[in-house]
């Protein structure tokens, strides 16, 4: 059974160390407004709880996902609001995988136009590679 005890506020190396999230970032987080600024010691210490590790740990999550700045604001906002509708967060959610599968798709055609380049090549003389010739004439078609 989970302990309702909560536990001790902890300083910024280690709520880093819990959360896998680097120093300087969990400032800029605090910078810009996705991690509250937390109340400090006398001696200015920063001391983060529960909340703050759990705050933490999803905007880690979420740019783990690949989601932007922007969006994971817009994510907090809802989830400090549950009683809002998701759709909101769905909307979202849909937008980043609509971003990810083109993403994926210029990354496929990529690999097509890399693998052509790959097979085409001689292995003799660089005067010969299709793999130099290739990027030459794509790039004086731009």
């Amino acid at each position: 059974m989970a302990s309702s005890v909560p536990s001790p506020l902890q300083s910024i190396g280690k709520l880093a160390a819990a959360t896998g999230v680097k120093v300087p970032t969990i400032r800029f987080y605090e910078q810009i407004g996705l991690l509250a600024p937390p109340p400090r010691t006398a001696s200015d210490r920063r001391l983060y709880d529960d909340a703050a590790l759990r705050r933490l740990s999803f905007i880690r999550h979420a740019r783990q996902l690949g989601f932007d700045l922007d969006a994971i604001r817009s994510l907090l906002d809802l989830s400090d609001h549950p009683d809002r509708p998701c759709g909101e967060a769905n909307a979202i959610a849909e937008h980043h995988l609509s971003d990810v599968a083109e993403k994926i798709a210029q990354l496929q055609a990529l690999q097509t136009e890399l693998a052509r380049m790959s097979a085409e090549c001689a292995g003799g003389r660089v005067s010969a590679c299709k793999v130099i010739e290739a990027l030459h004439e794509r790039s004086a078609s731009l």
